[in-house]
């Protein structure tokens, strides 16, 4: 079961247990059972927005340059926000992986040495 599944088992009128025996026994935490997620402000909304639009326009771009495209506009927003909104809305930038380990391809078939011969040649 998930947390939200576990959590929505609680009943706050049992008459047997308490909430903090139920919370103990289906392992969540009193205060995660109390919990309420707030949500996105709505500046971080317009600016997740904003953020959209440009990735539609430059997909290359990763947290640093959006923040430099950003504050070109104006916005005065920092990297790390700017890439947490980008990890939420599932963002990443596209962009050619550099390939440090690519295999060589002569070493990749080793050729046997006896391969023009005959079975009955190799074990004389």
């Amino acid at each position: 079961m998930s947390r939200g599944e576990r959590k929505e088992t609680i009943r706050r009128d049992h008459p047997g247990l308490s909430l903090g025996r139920q919370c103990h026994l289906l392992s969540i935490s009193r205060s995660s059972f109390y919990y309420t997620p707030k949500g996105e402000s709505a500046e971080n909304l317009s600016l997740m927005r904003r953020i959209d639009e440009l990735f539609l326009k430059y997909p290359f771009y990763g947290s640093r340059q959006m923040v430099r495209q950003l504050r070109r506009e104006g916005v005065c927003v920092g990297r790390h926000r700017v890439r947490r909104l980008m990890r939420l809305m599932g963002l990443e930038a596209i962009y050619q992986a550099p390939r440090t380990s690519a295999p060589i391809l002569r070493h990749r078939f080793h050729a046997p040495p006896f391969r023009h011969r005959r079975v009955s040649q190799m074990y004389l």
